[in-house]
């Protein structure tokens, strides 16, 4: 929420800075791209959270209903692995931003954090999944409350 809150207040500075003021707001560009990724990938565990991602279930209509469980476990262990892969991938990037000192151009903000954030982000996420895969055999679950 305060991610949410801080993007908005610099949006709109800078728009008011740029068209009002003919000065716009220097590194909102960039600051505006790394909270935009921060927001996304801090949404991803909670999403995951609450199994609320999109489903399309064009296979899955088909399959009788006594194996639609054991379909709800192997989609979800298959995205588990999917979000591992993409959180080793990030943190791997990361590695190679910190050794490259990576940075935006005008803040001089280092971007490797960013990425182990969203790769722990994902982690989170991998993990959750795991979980609601074996939840989806038919084991008893509560809703989470967010």
């Amino acid at each position: 929420m305060a991610c949410t809150v801080l993007l908005t207040c610099i949006t709109v500075i800078d728009v008011i800075g740029r068209y009002l003021l003919n000065s716009p707001l220097m590194g909102a560009t960039k600051l505006t791209e790394l909270l935009l990724t921060a927001v996304i990938f801090l949404g991803l565990p909670a999403v995951s959270l609450d199994d609320a991602h999109i489903c399309v279930d064009i296979l899955l209509s088909r399959v009788p209903r006594l194996l639609e469980p054991l379909c709800g476990f192997l989609v979800n262990l298959v995205s588990a692995g999917v979000l591992g892969v993409v959180s080793w991938q990030l943190w791997k990037r990361g590695i190679d931003l910190s050794g490259y000192g990576q940075s935006t151009n005008t803040l001089h903000i280092s971007i490797a954090p960013l990425a182990w954030f969203a790769a722990i982000a994902v982690a989170a996420a991998a993990i959750v999944t795991v979980v609601n895969s074996f939840m989806a055999l038919g084991l008893p679950r509560r809703r989470a409350v967010l």
